[in-house]
């Protein structure tokens, strides 16, 4: 790669990580590397781009008005780089996925698996978010594809998957475990442990339509930490079912006396425009 491309990388990198550490490792460059190809576009432009402190780095006024312009480089860099991939005849390349944590955990793992038999020559860098993040990654072109509740932005391209069930969550001994389906009303007398993926929250727009309101004591995006604060009995929640397969916990995962589900998707700025990479992988998503 041009020595000059390394350096907008090593920029646009910095600025998305906040650290020059954390960029070093992403491009496999050592700390120093990037601070220094940094410190050269510095000196090239006669601007200062990052201002550096104990808690990392963040753009200077000039930094962000140039910011975009080496985003745009380095994204017609990969694109320049994919048409060549596709006349190599997929031999090698980079597919670059938004996902969060259930389907990175339970479907990714096959998928890839799949797809390494013809294609073992491609790379994979997985970005893990919640909804609202992956549809920024998606829009930015951060990513290529990535894995959304259904409906997603109406500028992308979908893919329907799997309509995944929304079950009652509880610690074992709870009274409510004993129940064949678990109303939404005895869930509001509990300390409520609420899933929220981004601005979209399953559970709450569940109780929304209920016209419930839950005694919310939790708010996290890390679906492993609600069943253990569950598990320990610090209050009872909603969880999808797909993260509730291979469950280290002791919980009890219960039906709703109301129905309800998430629609799993994969979305797209646009099949036209991907790469011939992200097509095949497309392909391959029967094998979650």
């Amino acid at each position: 790669m041009d020595m000059n491309l390394q350096k907008y990388r090593a920029f646009v990198k910095a600025v998305e990580y906040g650290s020059f550490t954390k960029a070093a490792e992403m491009l496999h460059y050592s700390q120093s590397g990037v601070s220094r190809m940094i410190q050269d576009l510095e000196k090239e432009w006669n601007v200062v781009l990052l201002e550096r402190g104990k808690c990392g780095v963040k753009l200077t006024s000039e930094g962000m008005k140039l910011l975009p312009y080496a985003k745009s480089v380095c994204l017609e860099y990969e694109k320049l780089q994919m048409e060549v991939d596709e006349l190599n005849g997929l031999q090698a390349g980079l597919i670059r996925i938004g996902t969060f944590s259930s389907v990175a955990t339970h479907w990714l793992p096959n998928i890839i698996q799949e797809f390494q038999k013809t294609y073992p020559g491609i790379d994979y860098e997985l970005l893990l978010g919640d909804y609202t993040e992956i549809e920024e990654w998606i829009s930015e072109g951060r990513v290529d594809c990535g894995f959304l509740r259904l409906p997603a932005c109406s500028d992308f391209e979908t893919i329907f998957l799997e309509q995944d069930r929304l079950l009652a969550i509880l610690p074992e001994n709870h009274p409510l475990a004993q129940l064949e389906k678990v109303p939404m009303a005895a869930l509001c007398a509990e300390p409520f442990m609420l899933l929220e993926k981004g601005a979209k929250a399953d559970a709450a727009e569940l109780f929304a339509r209920c016209g419930l309101t839950p005694r919310v004591r939790f708010t996290t995006w890390d679906d492993y930490a609600i069943m253990s604060m569950v598990e320990s009995g610090l209050g009872i929640s909603i969880l999808p079912e797909l993260i509730l397969k291979r469950v280290p916990y002791r919980i009890v995962a219960k039906e709703l006396e109301v129905p309800a589900y998430r629609k799993i998707g994969i979305a797209l700025r646009s099949k036209k425009t991907a790469s011939l990479a992200v097509k095949r992988f497309l392909e391959y998503l029967q094998y979650r």
